[in-house]
């Protein structure tokens, strides 16, 4: 697109907006609504969560802080390159971490600080709700939080009359809608994906549940009345109102009115931002955390605690492993061998550490010579720990080079995920593709390579992988457009093979028709490495768990 299009495109409000709240940060991304491959700007603020009263939460006042920051960066970026300012866009739409816990009373008023996605607190009542409803409900679930919340009788329990996720959260207060999409919904409660909704038999069986323990928790409305309104892709899902203009452009700039598509988690726009919603494809986000999302044919046989049962922003459903540790520890690494290089006097910037790491990564052993590195900084339920403790562990006679160092690392990032797809392949699933996004990829060849080592398949990043969530969100945020357009919302509730069974098609058509894609496939010495790496890891485990209760 040339800089006078993109520029009319712009003025014109023929744009997407997708803003995305992920663990580090936030970051904006502008895309031509026409053409969602299509990126004009983005903006990002950095944040980061904090750990108080022994669990992880954000503050509410630096989501909105992180919001306007990362917004205004994306404005200056436009301006920058194409002359102009944003003032409209053709639609808006929220991501976020999934999961968590966000209670709100009667007047809206946040009852207990954010509990995030990586606290591992919920044990008892993960596991009451698990054989109550024969699905594997984790322990970041919203339903398990809150019910924890329940089981402890904390004092602000009776007072709750909305439940919801960052993403529901801040769409909420942008548009005053309380409202979820499909794909982040599936992270609170189980879903239906006949109904594309709360799966109605469950919600019973725990409005019973809660009746039934009573301790004065019976005063909580139904549960439906507590969760948002789930709403699938294309969905209208309300308007900026005039409140929410200012809260993200305190400028005035921006005038309300825009529309905006269904909020969705993380999970969901890694799977659009890299075209796997539809069944036997897959993919893997590398970030803070790290997690794989695989669109399923049929169901699955058993219950397993490593795989969640969520779904893609259409409702299919999904098989998803979810680690609570991914790339954090390998960014802590990267960062002392920065301070050294500076101490040394040949500073040299983040980018290029991790070059320089991910390089030296191909030099090293298949197995990583002996060397084992855990990347638990918080707890890891697939690994059966409640905390986290990072270890670099090797034996005498390990073969001590950077080389296999940075392999170690490298494959520390991947273990706790390719325990849970081990049981996938065990049930049989099988993949056409997986596709891969987050910054660990931005090296070429390198996180890639092991990645197809540790799943023994072929791994695709395209060109779109940096961009990751928040370009997701904002191709999520044109389709709805694009369907309002052609539609009505009564259509796609109404019509198995209307406009929300073709978000599949619509990425195929649309969006990644003409995108460069890299695919990388699976190395049988790298393979073989992995794997033998993979049983030093497994076997470990026990000096992990010895470390936690240790240190």
């Amino acid at each position: 697109m040339t800089r006078d299009a993109a520029a009319a495109a712009i003025l014109d409000g023929r744009t997407a907006l997708g803003i995305e709240f992920g663990s580090t940060r936030i970051k904006a991304c502008l895309v031509d609504a026409d053409d969602p491959s299509s990126v004009l700007a983005v903006g990002g603020f950095e944040w980061e969560n904090q750990y108080r009263d022994k669990l992880w939460t954000y503050s509410l006042d630096d989501v909105w802080t992180g919001l306007q920051a990362a917004f205004a960066d994306l404005v200056a970026v436009a301006e920058r390159r194409h002359g102009v300012r944003p003032s409209t866009f053709g639609a808006i739409g929220v991501s976020a971490m999934m999961h968590g816990y966000l209670a709100f009373d009667e007047a809206g008023e946040q009852l207990v600080p954010f509990r995030t996605w990586r606290n591992t607190n919920t044990g008892p009542a993960a596991s009451e709700l698990t054989e109550l409803f024969g699905v594997n409900i984790p322990l970041r679930w919203s339903i398990a939080h809150l019910h924890q919340a329940v089981i402890d009788a904390e004092p602000h329990v009776p007072d709750i009359r909305f439940v919801t996720t960052l993403a529901g959260y801040v769409h909420w207060r942008l548009t005053g809608e309380k409202v979820l999409g499909v794909g982040d919904a599936s992270g609170m409660f189980p879903i239906d994906s006949a109904t594309r909704d709360y799966d109605a038999d469950l919600v019973g069986r725990y409005d019973a549940l809660r009746q039934a323990q009573g301790s004065g928790t019976g005063r909580i409305p139904a549960l439906t009345d507590l969760l948002p309104r789930v709403l699938i892709a294309g969905e209208d899902a309300g308007v900026l109102t005039a409140e929410g203009a200012a809260l993200l452009d305190p400028t005035g700039t921006v005038a309300a009115g825009i529309p905006f598509c269904p909020p969705e988690g993380d999970a969901g726009t890694g799977m659009v931002a890299t075209n796997a919603v539809a069944p036997r494809t897959g993919n893997v986000s590398a970030g803070t955390s790290i997690f794989a999302m695989v669109v399923l044919e049929r169901p699955l046989a058993t219950v397993h605690h490593e795989l969640d049962l969520v779904t893609t922003p259409s409702g299919d459903a999904v098989a998803m492993v979810h680690c609570n540790n991914g790339a954090s520890e390998l960014g802590a690494w990267a960062g002392l061998f920065g301070r050294f290089a500076a101490a040394a006097g040949v500073p040299v910037d983040n980018d290029a550490v991790f070059d320089a790491l991910f390089r030296e990564a191909l030099s090293g052993d298949a197995d990583a010579g002996g060397l084992l590195a855990y990347n638990h900084l918080a707890g890891e339920p697939i690994a059966g720990l409640d905390e986290g403790r990072p270890l670099f562990v090797r034996t005498p006679d390990s073969a001590f080079t950077l080389g296999n160092f940075a392999r170690a690392q490298l494959y520390g990032v991947f273990g706790t995920l390719a325990l849970g797809m081990r049981v996938l392949d065990a049930e049989g699933v099988e993949l056409d593709r997986m596709f891969a996004h987050g910054g660990l990829f931005r090296t070429a060849g390198v996180a890639q390579r092991f990645l197809a080592a540790a799943l023994n398949a072929p791994v695709a990043v395209g060109d779109t992988a940096s961009e990751g969530g928040a370009w997701g969100i904002a191709v999520l945020a044109a389709y709805t457009r694009a369907v309002q357009d052609a539609s009505s919302r009564a259509s796609l509730r109404t019509s198995v093979g209307g406009p929300a069974s073709t978000l599949p098609e619509y990425l195929d058509q649309h969006v990644f028709a003409g995108a460069a894609i890299d695919v990388a496939d699976p190395e049988p010495a790298d393979v073989a490495g992995f794997t033998a790496y993979l049983d030093r890891y497994r076997a470990g485990l026990a000096v992990e768990a010895v470390a936690v209760t240790s240190l």
